[in-house]
């Protein structure tokens, strides 16, 4: 356990869980609500078929998700304004110069089209939070979110929802995490944030919630311990 001293005189306590960031303000509970991200929290992609596709077409793998994840190629999808049509041809786009056109077509489909998979032990920890807790899920998505909540059985998950794709805005921008805590109906000071993405957590952290980078399933055990026991 750390201590430090914010700008403002407040005081920080900083602890960390295996290798996830806290930042407690304060005293006593440490939240009142629970802000959590999705992909590569909660659920995650399966990218064997696309390595493999890789390999064939002479690419290091990796090299489909670099393109697919560069901001001009995803943001116009996390932000709703193209489909996932769109987003392959743009995928193949950018794939276009170092394979065929049919290849750079397969392999955006391949990606865009990647089977996902659930943390069952992460959503329980979950379903067990918002016992006691509002849960905000904030997530930077397509507008494909909801139907994927309802085939994985997850539409029932969270008290609220908060889709880039349907606000149009994305972490780490601040209006994104403004529309969330006012749907949790809490202080933004009072909310645990939980991300895979550093740079998200320090968006949320630099707001004065506490932020967990979540990079196991211990991260969020070791958070919600305090409110959950054990």
């Amino acid at each position: 356990m750390g201590r430090g001293t914010a700008a403002d005189g407040k005081c920080l306590s900083i602890t960390c869980y295996s290798g996830a960031m806290i930042v407690r303000m304060g005293s006593g509970r440490p939240y009142d609500a629970v802000l959590c991200d999705f992909d590569n929290v909660i659920r995650f992609y399966d990218l064997t078929r696309v390595a493999r596709l890789e390999r064939l077409a002479g690419l290091a793998e990796g090299t489909t998700a670099d393109v697919a994840y560069a901001p001009e190629v995803d943001l116009p999808l996390l932000l709703g304004r193209i489909g996932k049509a769109e987003w392959v041809d743009s995928i193949a786009r950018g794939l276009g110069h170092d394979v065929s056109p049919s290849q750079a077509h397969e392999l955006g489909t391949a990606f865009a089209e990647a089977p996902f998979w659930v943390d069952d032990v992460v959503v329980a920890m979950l379903r067990r939070i918002r016992e006691h807790l509002p849960l905000v899920l904030v997530t930077n998505a397509t507008l494909d979110l909801e139907s994927d909540l309802e085939a994985l059985g997850l539409s029932d998950l969270a008290d609220h929802v908060v889709s880039s794709a349907r606000v149009g805005v994305a972490k780490p921008d601040r209006a994104i995490y403004e529309i969330a805590v006012k749907r949790a109906g809490v202080a933004m000071e009072r909310c645990l944030f939980v991300d895979d993405s550093l740079e998200n957590v320090e968006a949320a952290v630099a707001l004065e919630m506490t932020g967990v980078h979540y990079r196991r399933q211990g991260d969020l055990h070791e958070a919600l311990a305090p409110v959950l026991g054990g």
